[in-house]
């Protein structure tokens, strides 16, 4: 009866009841990193602190795609092998999933505790920055206590949902999230301790989800983690590595354009100056991009949830040949992102200082300054980026995960990357070299409008109609 309604119920209320919980969930875990920015920006590190956890970032991002590279590689193996009726193979996905995870995530412990000064200069730190970098020093050192915990918990998150309880992978991230807002202020203002306290929260969040998820191994529905499921197989780790590759592509965008800002913000940041006459200097540059990519991290984390609500609607409708409620779908998910584009758009360009004061209100004419052009020239192309993103989950509802791969990677790699090098290179204006968002989301855009219809236009032929 459910794949009937697929095919047979209103769309909008389909897309409404699909997009909603993966809304949450995406919103969830998009406030997780923003939270602790709003605390520290409102303490009285200020934006020393927010410039130091940016610099932190990229390495929390780089766990993260780690985790989904397993995590999501077993999740669909368990799937694929459940649907055969083979219990043993689902079984030694999630079995070999979790030990490829726990191995991963103490490499990555260890090496950021060993490569801690390579790994902060990589992603924009600078020891001249004294105040700036005793922070980020501060926050990675805790946050790397807690990688095995996050990677762990993130990782396992797929094989529960896949279970069937996709309430509880959301229960998970949601306990999570909601430890890590009581304790920021508890720890950052009540026991004075900064962007340490900040950390710590972090980090008890990202347990008690790992903690719940480890729980769940042992009242799973459809799965058995035993002696032989946890006995690394060759194929199977293979299979989950290749499957859930193109969850780390994506991940290690994030971490490629954030070390490239961040380098190219702290090189020309003394080079440009705000109309005080004073040069914008390194550390408010970096706060501020690192609020704007979280602001705009927290969009786009509802144009992938409403988009993902299109996908099974899209996936199974391609299956029966339905090409009308196929485009109907793409059109009404269209629209929806478009709207939340809008919105943000006239909130960004409008009213950026509402932004800004979320993350404290203590901050000189030069951090204010930067902000407000960052929130309108970064974000100014925000229609698009939705647009761009909700493009990609579309293309691979349809089963083009190629075509999906490469649009994801245009805006956010091809183009944006070498844009900013050359723009600040050129121009050694960091208000400048904000325009390389604006010229990747136009590009991107246009070639992702190209992409649908075409998938369109090819789905009609194959079905004649």
């Amino acid at each position: 009866m459910k794949e009937l309604n697929l095919g047979t119920e209103n769309i909008g209320s389909l897309i409404k009841r699909f997009s909603i919980p993966c809304v949450i969930s995406m919103v969830v875990a998009a406030l997780y990193n923003i939270v602790d920015q709003i605390f520290i920006g409102w303490s009285e590190v200020g934006a020393y602190g927010n410039a130091a956890t940016n610099i932190v970032y990229p390495f929390t991002v780089l766990a993260l795609g780690l985790a989904l590279l397993v995590g999501d590689g077993a999740a669909a193996g368990f799937s694929i092998a459940l649907g055969k009726g083979d219990k043993k193979q689902a079984n030694r996905n999630v079995g070999n999933g979790l030990m490829i995870l726990i191995c991963l995530s103490l490499i990555l412990c260890v090496i950021g505790f060993i490569c801690r000064t390579q790994i902060l200069g990589l992603f924009g730190g600078n020891p001249d920055e004294a105040e700036c970098y005793g922070y980020a020093t501060d926050y990675f050192k805790i946050i790397c206590a807690g990688i095995p915990f996050y990677m762990i918990g993130q990782g396992l998150n797929g094989s529960i949902r896949a279970d069937g309880s996709p309430k509880f992978a959301m229960a998970c991230t949601l306990a999570g999230a909601i430890t890590n807002l009581i304790f920021d202020p508890v720890l950052i203002f009540g026991f004075n301790m900064g962007v340490k306290g900040a950390a710590i929260a972090t980090i008890m969040g990202q347990i008690l989800t790992f903690a719940m998820s480890v729980v769940y191994l042992s009242k799973s529905k459809n799965f058995t983690i035993g002696k032989e499921g946890i006995k690394l197989d060759g194929t199977t780790s293979a299979s989950i590595v290749s499957v859930g590759m193109a969850s780390l592509i994506v991940q290690l965008s994030i971490v490629i354009i954030i070390a490239v800002n961040n380098n190219l913000l702290t090189k020309y940041g003394y080079d440009t100056f705000a109309s005080t006459g004073e040069a914008f200097g390194a550390v408010i540059p970096l706060a501020v991009v690192g609020i704007v990519m979280k602001v705009f991290g927290i969009v786009v984390s509802i144009v992938i949830g409403i988009s993902l609500g299109g996908q099974p609607i899209i996936g199974f409708n391609m299956g029966a040949g339905n090409i009308k409620r196929v485009k109907e779908t793409i059109l009404l998910t269209t629209k929806l992102v478009l709207i939340v584009g809008t919105v943000a758009f006239l909130i960004f360009e409008i009213v950026p200082d509402a932004i800004i004061f979320m993350f404290g209100s203590h901050n000189t004419p030069e951090y204010m300054e930067y902000a407000r052009l960052c929130i309108r020239i970064f974000l100014g192309g925000i229609i698009l980026t939705c647009y761009i993103k909700s493009a990609s989950i579309i293309l691979q509802s349809m089963g083009n995960s190629v075509k999906s791969t490469v649009l994801a990677l245009l805006r956010d790699v091809i183009i944006f990357v070498p844009a900013s090098i050359i723009i600040a290179t050129l121009s050694k204006s960091i208000v400048t070299m904000l325009w390389a968002a604006v010229i990747s989301d136009v590009i991107a855009a246009i070639i992702g409008f190209i992409f649908v219809q075409s998938e369109i236009k090819k789905c009609e032929r194959l079905i004649g109609k």
